[in-house]
Parts: C-alpha cells; structure tokens; sequence
C-alpha cells in the first residue's frame, strides 16, 4: 500500500504563531482544580499515535533491515527519526508499563509477568500485577489535558475491574488483557489462560466471525476515531494500538505468506549474516560491529531433515506476512487520519515491547496435549492459519535480533534493545539517532511534546525527555556517569556510558555477570570482566543501588522462565477449575467405589439357597 507522502514539518514561526493562539485561547478558558482544558473547536493541539509491536526484535522492521514488505512504517520512518539505542525490558508487561506511565517497573506494580512470577515476590510491593495507586498512565495526563484517549489491542497489565483500560485514563477500549491469544478466534494460546479474555470499556466483550487480530484493533480505533469527530467540537486524541502481531501464536493470511515462499529457506545461520551485512549497510550499527555468537544449544540447518527445515521456514514466513499484514491495516489507519485532515498534525511513536520469541510452545512436554485439546496444530499445510500454533523458535528469534545477542525473556541486547521511529510534526526527518534512549522516556516526551504540565500527586516519572535529540538541540539526553537499571524475574543489566553489566538467567543464560563495551561491540562478543575488573566493580555497586532504591526482589533460587511458567500454568489451571475437578474426582471415586463393589459380589459368587424341611 502506498501512502500518501505530506510534509510533516512546520516552519518554526508557524510554530510559534500556532502556540501563542492556543495560549490565548487556553487563558481565556475556566480551568478546573485538576487542569482540565475542554477542547474547543478551534483547538489545533497534535494528535499522539503510539504503535506497539509485540516481539519484534531489532532488525525485524523493514526500516531496520527486515525482509517483511512494511511500507507504511517505511514512510513514517522516512519522515521521522529512527532510534539506534533504544532500550526497553525484557519482557512484555513490565514494558507496557513503563511505556504509559515513564517510570520503572518495579515502582509501577508490574515489576514481571504473572506467568513467571515466583513465591517469593508475590504480594510484594511492585510486584502486585497491577498498575498500583499513585501511578498515572499517559491516558490519565492527557485526558486531565483535554485529550480523546483510546485504546485497542493488548493490555496485560491487570484484569480486575478497577485495572482495566477504562479505569485508567481511556474514555474508550477494547483490550486483551492477557500475554497473547489467537489472532482468528477468540481462544486461548497457552495452558495459563482458559480464555481469551477480551474487554470492552473494562465489561466482558465477544470477538466478530470475521475476526482478525491487526484489522479488528484498526477497525475498532477507527470506530472510536470516527465517535469523536461526530462532535461539535475538535478535540485532539491519544490513540494507543498494542498490535498482538508478532507475538506467539504466530498467524497470517495464507497468499501473504505464500508470496515470502523461499525466503527462508536457507536457514538462521545464513539469515543473521545478512541481517548483519544489511544493518551494516543501512548505517543502524558500525561497520566494525562483531555478529553475536548463537546461544548454546543452537541447532545446525544443514543436520536437520528436510521435513523439519520445511517446517522452520515456513514458519518465518508466516512472521514475516505477519508483519506485512498489521503493516497494512496500519496504512489504512493513516490513510484515515490522511482523509479526516488529521495525519500533518499527529505524532507517531512506533516501537517493539521487547526482543523477539525463543520459545516454541511445540517443545514444551505436555502442550502438545493441550493444543489437541484447545483445537491447535502444527502441520505444514496449515501454518499460520486458525487453527496453527505458530512460533518461530530460539534460532530464527536470534537471527531476527541479528546482529546483537539473544532475545526477549533476557537482559542481553537482543532482548532489550528493538526499533523505535518517532514523526510529527516539528520533528526534522533524520536517518540514525545513536544517542541511548529508553521505554520510560516515551510518556515525558509526549508531555514535553505536547507542552502538558500535570500537576497531579503521584508516583514520580523516572524517565526523562528526548524532546533534545527529538529537536537537535542535544547529541545525548544521558550522561556518561549516569547509571541506567533494568531488571525483570532477575535478568538484571545496569548501563553506564559505553559500559554494560548484565547478568541471564536459565535456560539460555547461566547467571554469570558479564561486562562489555557497547560502543565497540554490541554484540556482546568479548566479555571485559577479567580485563577491566575496577570498571566491571563499579558498575556492580551501581547495580546494587539501583536494586535497592527500586525495591527489586530477584526470583526464587534456581528460576527457570519455562519452569515457572508450567508451574504457574498448573497452579492457575487448578485454581480456575477446582469446581469442576472435585466434582470430576468424586465422580471417579464413586465410580470406583461402585467397580470394586460389583467385583467382590462377582468373586463371591450368586447367593446360595438354604433347603428348609418341609414341615409336615
């Protein structure tokens, strides 16, 4: 799809013009004890568009090096900035989190995922799995701002009624507040969930027939869009779409995944050489950055049998189409601002919750059960089509982070560092912005953007505004001493200037603290720790500050990602159906009980008759 190619930028007297009229009009207005400014008709303030893609590892957007036809991301990265060191957490909710509301996970309730989190941690202060009192989301800001705000897409930062979109700060939503779910049916993807549990407005929702994950979150944001403008009165809007795309169950119309047929079908090895070489030549990294090694285990493509690469290649295809496919319904969401005379005045932030997906769910003991259950397979002839589980597996996950080192779950480059593109107006098109940027500066840059001051008590921001590099005025908004900490479910990393200190946990790390220099090696190929060990101690007792001023509790000993997350499948899945199962359980001893009964009469055989005299 093409998009139509406008001018986003505004001659700074027009700028100047454009605020002093809005200061105007704003003084002239009543403002209420808690700053609320009605919008007006002649209220010209930019829209706010952010875009979250789920698992899209750094070199998985088309801008970016991707093989997926994106051209929609494509124009908006053309207009705008692309970030070369932005950095998010590991892990899905945690990011979520950070996102709309500027501060660290572990202050904000959702220090982790539910799915991975351990006895120790639970009801403990950030770890509550739900945005806590005292933390306001971007929604809560801008609405007090005047602000339409709207949400459609994952959510996954608490189901009870008071956690819900609705009761923080979105006039409208349609949400799925789980990790992932089908993309073409309203079912559950993994054995934690009995349900996909979609809401609207914060009430129990159904999905429609014709029901496809990245066309029903446009179609629905387009409904609440086309509300707002029924109005008397221009009010300008936050939009908020949480793409389920590219997260587990991995899923996309079929003549879109065919049009990918031979990609692939090289292989990983052969497909993070060239993410590299192209990432290279795009001017994302330098040209002296080091290809990370491939994580321990990594299977070879040319040993596997040509039934498996098959299989494998088919299934980066779907990605791929899974891609292109929310890539679409993203054009014709700019195309609908583009008509509505909206797109020149609204900036769009568009970035990934984390690195990409290792895990494939088919290897799991026991989910194969589970999908035949739950209606899922995993045959060729089917991939990406309901009814297919779908994921992508720890090798393609590495080569789609390519050139940097593992992927999402981990503090490792690969599963924290993931694209972001910012255009709006005001902001000069820019190829490559290489200065250090992080998931808790996107609320305080859309608020220093947008000139909104929220006065409201609460739960500080932690993070801090890009507007500087956003406006070329600085080359960095962190300075070198400055110690920056990210930890989830103990994947701990602190970075501090060039330096980085990180420590994976199992299956795929080993609980070893490393040090490396980003600046040189991205990759994280050569560990320093043996060679500079004065700097690998200092970024240590930064890291322990930083633990101790967020109040971060590590995971149970011998934490495993998978492991938890079976254990906390089993626990949910008992907890959500102990009814049922008693009742299922008495069945059976009853049942039982009335077996052993028959057994023994048949052992003592038919009753015998006693022959009496005949009285006579």
């Amino acid at each position: 799809m093409v998009l139509p190619i406008k001018s986003f930028s505004l001659r700074s007297g027009q700028r100047i013009m454009a605020s002093v009229a809005f200061l105007a009009v704003a003084l002239a207005l009543p403002v209420s004890s808690n700053e609320q400014l009605s919008g007006t008709s002649n209220d010209k303030r930019p829209n706010v568009v952010i875009i979250l893609v789920d698992d899209a590892g750094l070199t998985d957007f088309a801008p970016f090096g991707g093989e997926a036809r994106m051209p929609a991301i494509q124009t908006l990265a053309d207009r705008g900035i692309k970030f070369s060191n932005y950095h998010t957490s590991p892990l899905c909710a945690p990011s979520r989190a950070m996102l709309l509301t500027g501060i660290d996970n572990h202050r904000t309730g959702i220090a982790t995922i539910p799915e991975v989190l351990t006895h120790n941690q639970v009801g403990q202060p950030g770890y509550s799995m739900f945005l806590e009192p005292g933390v306001r989301t971007l929604a809560e800001r801008l609405k007090t701002a005047g602000y339409g705000t709207y949400m459609t897409g994952k959510w996954h930062l608490g189901s009870g009624k008071k956690d819900l979109p609705n009761s923080h700060g979105f006039d409208r939503s349609f949400a799925l507040d789980a990790s992932g779910a089908d993309n073409w049916e309203q079912k559950p993807y993994m054995g934690y969930y009995d349900f996909a549990p979609w809401y609207e407005d914060g009430r129990p929702a159904d999905l429609p027939e014709d029901f496809y994950s990245s066309k029903f979150i446009v179609d629905r944001m387009i409904r609440y869009l086309d509300a707002n403008n029924q109005s008397d009165r221009r009010q300008p809007f936050f939009s908020y779409l949480a793409f389920q795309a590219i997260h587990i169950p991995v899923q996309a119309p079929r003549e879109i995944t065919d049009s990918y047929n031979g990609v692939y079908d090289q292989g990983w090895h052969r497909l993070r050489q060239a993410r590299h070489q192209r990432a290279i030549a795009l001017g994302l990294i330098a040209p002296h950055t080091p290809l990370a090694k491939m994580p321990a285990g990594s299977r070879d493509w040319s040993n596997l049998p040509a039934e498996e690469r098959a299989l494998y290649a088919r299934s980066m295809q779907v990605q791929a189409a899974m891609l292109e496919s929310m890539d679409s319904h993203i054009g014709r969401f700019v195309e609908y601002l583009d008509a509505r005379g909206e797109l020149d005045n609204t900036l769009f932030i568009v970035t990934s919750d984390n690195g990409p997906e290792p895990t494939n769910p088919i290897e799991i003991s026991g989910m194969g059960t589970w999908m035949s259950l739950n209606g899922y397979d995993y045959q060729l002839d089917n991939l990406g089509e309901k009814g297919s589980m779908v994921a992508i597996g720890p090798e393609w996950a590495n080569a789609s982070a390519s050139p940097l080192n593992m992927f999402k779950f981990y503090v490792a480059e690969g599963g924290i560092r993931v694209p972001l593109i910012i255009a709006g107006p005001t902001i000069e098109s820019q190829n490559w912005q290489p200065a250090i940027a992080m998931v808790t500066d996107i609320t305080p840059t859309v608020l220093d953007y947008l000139d909104v001051r929220d006065r409201h008590q609460g739960v500080a921001i932690t993070g801090r505004s890009m507007m500087p590099l956003l406006e070329g005025s600085a080359s960095a908004i962190y300075a070198d001493d400055e110690a920056i900490g990210i930890e989830v479910s103990g994947n701990s990393a602190l970075i501090k200037g060039d330096y980085k200190l990180s420590r994976n946990t199992p299956p795929h790390g080993d609980n070893i603290w490393r040090l490396y220099n980003l600046a040189e090696d991205p990759g994280e190929s050569k560990d320093l720790r043996a060679l500079q060990p004065e700097q690998f101690d200092l970024l240590m007792e930064d890291y322990s500050n930083y633990e101790r001023e967020f109040g971060v509790i590590p995971p149970a000993l011998g934490f495993d990602y998978m492991i938890q997350t079976r254990s906390n499948s089993i626990k949910k899945l008992l907890h959500n159906n102990w009814r049922s199962l008693a009742l299922s359980a008495a069945a059976i001893s009853i049942l039982f009980l009335l077996v052993i009964q028959g057994i023994r009469r048949r052992r003592q055989g038919p009753a015998q008759s006693i022959e009496r005299p005949i009285a006579r």
